[in-house]
């Protein structure tokens, strides 16, 4: 299959690529606008054994008709797999204007691009974030769960969800939406929960916890959610969206505490901030129609997955140094200091 990965250089996009040129024979085209959370080196390696071969780079924007229309017809694509998006909560609290335009805009043209050359298998990667928030004893999000986004990253995510619905009954186009809860590992961009406490532990800095810490979300590590996704891919009925999830629930301080007891760090370093506008209780999936159709299951449990991550940073702590350009820097320092 020759597959059009959009977003291939971020965080869950490059281990996708990553897994299906492993796994499979398919050749892959990535295009990825390269914003400040994607990278090229996520898949240097990638480049070198694969490049101008299996796998193919084109740098532009999904928003971008004319250029998609090109890459369809060029590369003779035959499937698609949608991860571009911006995904920081926080920056959509600051400045939602380039979710709508990358998440709701580019998602659109993307849709009509591929209903337009035909395009036969089309998967939109979304987030359990297009549910809201559950109460503690609330059972968890399921397929059929309302849409009730609280944040605008989250309500630009649940609007693009609408439209691959919309296409589906209107034109009939064989879209499979997935939605994930928090995922963690290799390459995640450093202003996530996960990377963000291990960057600023591993330096003795204080690590900036929202409220009370006692907000509850699901943890899948990014290997399993690539496995869903593919099997969406392979086996998804057309129209249906499926959850995905790890059977990890945590509270946000737990996380932070078990990172630190890794790193055989303090929690003295903790420091409790001022909360996130709209911050969501928790998250919680219920991923049993993605087991009973495409046999989807996580295969690793979460403090397997939280020391093979943060192994993986110590590994790699160039890759983490050479990522933070000035306005990440400048953008975190301001957000937590507002909320000191």
């Amino acid at each position: 299959m020759r597959l059009l990965i959009t977003g291939g250089c971020g965080f869950i996009g490059s281990n996708y690529v990553q897994q299906v040129l492993n796994e499979t024979d398919d050749v892959v085209v990535n295009l990825d606008k390269l914003t400040y959370a994607g990278n090229r080196l996520n898949l240097a390696q990638v480049e070198e054994r694969h490049g101008g071969r299996r796998y193919h780079f084109v740098h532009g924007d999904i928003g971008d008709a004319e250029l998609v229309q090109r890459v369809f017809d060029e590369k003779r694509i035959e499937a698609v797999v949608n991860f571009a998006a911006e995904t920081h909560v926080d920056r959509s609290i600051h400045d939602s204007a380039p979710f709508l335009n990358t998440n709701i805009m580019g998602a659109h043209n993307l849709l009509e691009c591929a209903r337009k050359a035909g395009i036969e298998r089309f998967v939109h990667v979304s987030t359990d974030e297009v549910y809201g928030s559950l109460e503690p004893n609330d059972p968890a999000f399921s397929e059929e769960t309302p849409l009730a986004p609280n944040s605008p990253y989250s309500a630009s995510k649940a609007s693009a969800d609408l439209l691959c619905r919309a296409y589906f009954h209107t034109y009939g186009y064989p879209v499979v939406v997935t939605r994930c809860s928090n995922n963690y590992g290799p390459y995640q961009f450093p202003e996530k929960l996960i990377p963000l406490m291990y960057l600023k532990a591993s330096r003795d800095e204080p690590l900036p916890v929202y409220g009370d810490g006692r907000n509850v979300r699901d943890w899948i590590y990014v290997g399993d959610h690539c496995r869903g996704v593919d099997l969406a891919l392979r086996k998804g009925r057309p129209g249906a969206v499926y959850n995905f999830g790890g059977a990890a629930e945590r509270a946000n301080i737990d996380v932070v505490k078990a990172m630190l007891n890794i790193l055989g760090k303090g929690e003295d370093l903790i420091r409790y901030v001022k909360d996130r506008p709209g911050h969501d209780k928790r998250y919680a999936m219920d991923f049993s129609l993605a087991a009973r159709e495409l046999g989807f299951a996580p295969s690793l449990d979460f403090e397997e997955g939280l020391a093979r991550t943060v192994r993986w940073y110590e590994n790699n702590a160039q890759w983490l140094t050479q990522v933070q350009d000035g306005s990440y820097r400048e953008f975190m320092a301001n957000w937590y200091g507002e909320r000191a």
